[in-house]
């Protein structure tokens, strides 16, 4: 029987890494301090031998150790607690016709301006008035979707205050004129065009605001009728050689994912989705989270389902890397392109 070390234990890794992740699985207990902590607690690191670990609080605290005060293991962590304010602030943000200020917006959850801002961002990748933005953008697309609402209707009901400042903000919000988003796209211009990649096609679409579809498949006239189930009135032009350099660099950052892949991109989804999707793009290459985890980092706990469908709603793949989203076991699960092309994109990202 060999005998493993404290070093090699995963979960000491989890605590060297103070991995949020990793808070609720276990505890550590330190035998100097007789104290027990929760893996992402920020105080110094103990030494590997002097910990212990234990499945849950109580076990640690029938083994004769007390909480920690810092990081409070066996209640909400401080990280837990922000997670939870913050969701407060955006349902504040969502019920109010107007963007509240940073100020009194901070004052009614109880943090400083400041400290708001930042673990508003940390929490959302986002700042509170890009998440307005962001609310409102989605306000508005679900209003000029409905058929009954003409374009100014949809404009104020979805917030903005005057004509003239939504149109100013049209094209970063819609990607098009909203006439044009109301008419399905029409007359909006889309450049694409399709490669071959070791995990088959692949077509890559671009509009004048930035990438607005990645997508993967057998079959590559599929994904041309696809992309035109997506867009049905915009204008689908052929690629020309500049574009064609473009998708050589997503086939590249697909055959060898360590070389990154730096596009604008054309996001347009809910506040929701949105959120979920920069959380996506903040999980390094070679590296995987959990649908739990993700509903963590953006303060709703409790909605993994939506998390997975979010990421199932993802129209841009790789870029928006949720094929790096598996199941709390680690194990591979629904993947829009197929669980196979998931498989070999973590492999690929696993190899140094």
């Amino acid at each position: 029987m060999i005998e493993t070390t404290i070093e090699q234990d995963a979960r000491w890794n989890s605590v060297a890494a103070r991995d949020a992740g990793a808070d609720g699985n276990f505890v550590y207990a330190v035998k100097t301090t007789g104290i027990y902590c929760r893996p992402s607690c920020p105080s110094r690191t103990a030494k590997p031998q002097n910990v212990r670990f234990y499945e849950t609080p109580a076990e640690a605290e029938a083994a004769g150790f007390r909480p920690c005060q810092r990081c409070n293991p066996n209640g909400q962590s401080l990280a837990e607690v922000n997670a939870t304010l913050v969701a407060e602030a955006c349902r504040l943000i969502e019920a109010s016709d107007e963007m509240p200020k940073l100020d009194e917006l901070a004052a009614r959850i109880g943090m400083s301006p400041y400290y708001f801002h930042r673990q508003f961002k940390a929490i959302t990748g986002l700042t509170p008035k890009q998440w307005a933005a962001a609310h409102r953008s989605r306000r508005v697309r679900a209003e000029l979707t409905d058929q009954t609402a003409n374009v100014t209707g949809a404009i104020y009901g979805a917030g903005f205050n005057s004509n003239s400042r939504f149109y100013e903000q049209s094209n970063k919000v819609l990607g098009m004129t909203p006439t044009a988003y109301k008419n399905g796209g029409k007359d909006a211009e889309i450049r694409f065009a399709v490669a071959q990649s070791s995990l088959g096609a692949i077509l890559v679409a671009q509009s004048a605001k930035g990438i607005c579809a990645i997508t993967l498949g057998d079959d590559p006239d599929e994904l041309v009728r696809g992309l035109q189930d997506l867009f049905p009135k915009a204008n689908l032009i052929g690629g020309d050689a500049g574009f064609e350099n473009l998708v050589a660099r997503v086939v590249g950052f697909v055959e060898a994912p360590q070389i990154g892949l730096d596009l604008p991109l054309d996001i347009r989804g809910t506040a929701f989705q949105e959120r979920v999707w920069q959380a996506l793009r903040q999980i390094p290459p070679g590296q995987t989270a959990s649908y739990a985890e993700i509903a963590r980092r953006i303060g709703e706990p409790k909605a993994v389902r939506a998390v997975a469908q979010a990421c199932g709603a993802n129209k841009i793949a790789v870029a928006i890397p949720c094929h790096r989203v598996v199941r709390n076991d680690g194990a591979l699960s629904g993947y829009r392109w197929g669980v196979e092309r998931k498989k070999a994109l973590l492999e690929k990202e696993a190899q140094p």
